[in-house]
């Protein structure tokens, strides 16, 4: 059964009663982003490899970079209005137009004449793709029930990989194929999962929190509950839930804080919690997968593996193995928490990239004479890299950066220190490995060693708790009397009778 709920905005909803089934869609809703930039690194990796696209557009190392760096040139100008687009519209209405923006994109790329052509269409759906991942991983962490955050927000990212099958089985399929549908075709598809998100936007409700924010109390009280209770506003989970974020925004009120940017930077500790909060984007870009992500044919080159069709199959192993690693890696994050599984997994990064910067100079010292063996084995290792890479970088990168940061902007600020990041490493890769090769490894490695000591030092664990609850990290305080949902929830805790009696602010 589907219950119309008024949302506050234009996009109205009709909302299944079952939380459970609502989770899913919450899920499916919030995915354009990650598949879409999945799909996007994978489908690069395998126009990088045909002679159809590279031949129609006579690349070269840098154009090659321009081409595929373009898209996060719109993701840094998507950043720089999307905190704001998504605080005034409302979560669900800017992933609509994110959506939107994106679609047109790739239907631009997919019609592209010549480079210009194909680089304004990339940078119109790095736009997209930016406005759509802050809104979807802003809306996700507001909305997802707390003990199940983890797995929502870590599978969110985790269909990064999902999106990259797709494209590196479409590409393998495609590239037989003696014309420029061989990459235009790939390039159409990408737009699939934009128009999934519109379909599905309709089923889910606003979130709470944004609508306390606006004034529509009654409407945020049956969010939660649709999200939290099966509907129930009188269950004790959703009035705690309700409870904390009514206490949290009068204390915001008396604050004198708002949803403005600038309070990402107003006081030291916000200050704080943004750069704790959105160290994990720069620090998953520059931990050296761009180089598998959209590289993997020259980084296959540097192995041995010279064949277009072997690394195309190449492709499509590769994203199967990392899915599955992310799978692991979520799991590890909603049971260890965020902190350790970030440690294990970079320190595990280092190891794997020196093993490869040596491999691949052996390999480049005498390439006629390489053995089998030393070239499966770099490949191997290579296969490692990425695998230990998603186990912690896949889910984290929406997951932390919501609890941390000033929400909306927060993972706005996140968002475009990742995208200026990747514009310049995705740029410089192709060109790096055209001349020093194995060595770009051995410099990858060196400055991983720096992330995982600052990780070690100053990033702080936040498993487990609601995002109100995680502002008594930094604050200092709770600000809200109500018990810990999850001991509520657990029953440890109980609300008491002033509490069960709920009213709305005026």
């Amino acid at each position: 059964m589907f219950k119309r709920t008024r949302t506050g905005t234009w996009l109205g909803a009709f909302v299944p009663e079952s939380s459970a089934c609502l989770s899913s869609l919450l899920i499916f809703c919030s995915i354009t982003q990650s598949t879409t930039n999945g799909y996007d690194g994978s489908m690069l990796n395998g126009l990088n490899i045909l002679p159809s696209y590279t031949d129609y557009f006579q690349l070269t190392p840098a154009t090659t970079g321009l081409n595929t760096a373009s898209v996060f040139i719109g993701g840094i100008l998507g950043t720089l209005i999307s905190g704001i687009m998504t605080d005034r519209l409302g979560r669900r209405p800017a992933m609509f137009w994110a959506s939107v923006i994106t679609l047109i994109g790739t239907v631009i790329q997919a019609a592209a004449q010549n480079i210009a052509m194909f680089v304004i269409a990339r940078i119109i759906l790095g736009f997209g793709g930016s406005l759509s991942g802050v809104s979807s991983g802003v809306f996700l962490s507001e909305t997802f029930p707390s003990r199940l955050r983890a797995w929502g927000l870590g599978m969110m990212n985790n269909f990064f990989y999902v999106g990259a099958l797709i494209a590196s089985g479409v590409t393998l399929g495609t590239g037989q194929w003696q014309s420029t549908w061989a990459w235009r075709l790939p390039s159409l598809i990408q737009g699939v999962f934009s128009l999934f998100c519109i379909i599905i936007l309709p089923f889910v409700p606003e979130s709470p929190r944004w609508l306390c924010h606006q004034g529509y109390f009654e409407d945020a009280r049956i969010s939660v509950a649709q999200t939290n209770t099966n509907g129930d506003m009188l269950d004790p989970v959703a009035i705690a839930v309700y409870k904390e974020i009514l206490d949290t925004l009068e204390w915001e009120k008396k604050e004198g804080r708002s949803m403005s940017p600038k309070e990402i930077i107003k006081t030291p500790v916000t200050r704080k919690r943004l750069l704790i909060g959105m160290s994990a984007a720069p620090f998953s870009c520059v931990a050296g997968n761009i180089i598998a992500s959209y590289y993997l044919g020259a980084e296959l080159q540097t192995a041995g593996i010279t064949d277009s069709t072997d690394q195309l199959k190449a492709n499509v192993v590769l994203n199967v193995w990392c899915l599955l690693c992310a799978l692991v890696g979520t799991h590890m994050v909603s049971q260890w928490g965020r902190k350790p599984t970030a440690l294990v997994s970079e320190t595990l990064l280092v190891i794997c990239l020196f093993v490869i910067g040596g491999l691949s100079k052996m390999y480049a010292h005498n390439p006629a004479d390489a053995s089998q063996s030393l070239v499966y084995g770099n490949v191997a290792v290579m296969f490692l890299f990425q695998g230990f890479y998603s186990v912690a970088w896949t889910p984290l990168l929406y997951l932390y950066p919501p609890e941390y940061s000033i929400r909306s902007n927060g993972l706005a600020a996140s968002t475009l220190s990742l995208n200026a990041l990747a514009c310049v490493f995705v740029f410089i890769m192709p060109i790096g490995l055209d001349n020093i090769g194995w060595k770009m490894y051995m410099i990858n490695g060196s400055w991983d060693i720096v992330i995982a000591i600052l990780i070690a030092v100053f990033w702080v664990e936040t498993k487990g708790k609601t995002l109100e609850e995680i502002d008594t990290l930094f604050e200092g305080e709770k600000h809200s009397s109500v018990p810990g949902v999850e001991m509520i929830r657990t029953g440890k805790a109980r609300l008491d009778a002033d509490t069960m009696e709920l009213s709305n602010p005026n």
